[in-house]
């Protein structure tokens, strides 16, 4: 059995209502604060292995709770939400927005994903650490991959992954079964 402690990283600092995935964006000035309360989570547990999400907000997040050389996968990356990035929700003109709200599990975002092609990535990078023999992992990533990794442990209905988003800082711990 392996435990795998995921970190979400702390809060943005984009106006509310932006959209964002795969932009690498700034963390809002309350970091060291909301990052001391995600360490103080995580405080005690050793990890056999830790990785992170390469974008900065991840990373930095990793660094400050003691993992500064956390592997990074592209596959602990957010959503990429394609040509809508940046853009305040409110402000986007594209038709495609309103597919996406209404399908967003099968609707790619204009140029990026859908919420199946995220879980896709997580569910890859869980598979191939199921055939690792690890005790304890450690994953610094982002609010969609987390309820990724939820659903993949069985946590939660794929239909009703974001009414279960993790706050900004918080911790959730799934277990896995090794698997050939």
């Amino acid at each position: 059995m392996m435990e795998i402690y995921l970190a979400r990283h702390t809060s943005v600092d984009v106006p509310k209502g932006t959209c964002y995935g795969f932009t690498d964006v700034p963390l809002k000035p309350t970091f060291k604060r909301e990052a001391s309360a995600t360490r103080l989570r995580l405080n005690g547990l050793t990890f056999d292995r830790v990785y992170t999400s390469p974008l900065s907000r991840a990373a930095k997040l990793a660094a400050y709770c003691g993992h500064p050389d956390a592997e990074r996968d592209d596959r602990l990356k957010e959503m990429d939400m394609g040509e809508w990035e940046m853009q305040r929700f409110d402000d986007i003109t594209d038709e495609r927005l309103q597919q996406w709200y209404n399908d967003y599990l099968n609707q790619p975002a204009a140029g990026g994903e859908s919420f199946r092609d995220l879980y896709a990535r997580v569910a890859s990078f869980l598979d191939d650490l199921r055939r690792k023999d690890y005790r304890r992992v450690g994953i610094f990533a982002h609010g969609g991959v987390l309820i990724c990794a939820r659903i993949y442990a069985g946590l939660v209905p794929l239909e009703e992954g974001f009414k279960n988003l993790t706050p900004y800082g918080g911790v959730v711990r799934i277990c896995l079964d090794g698997k050939e």
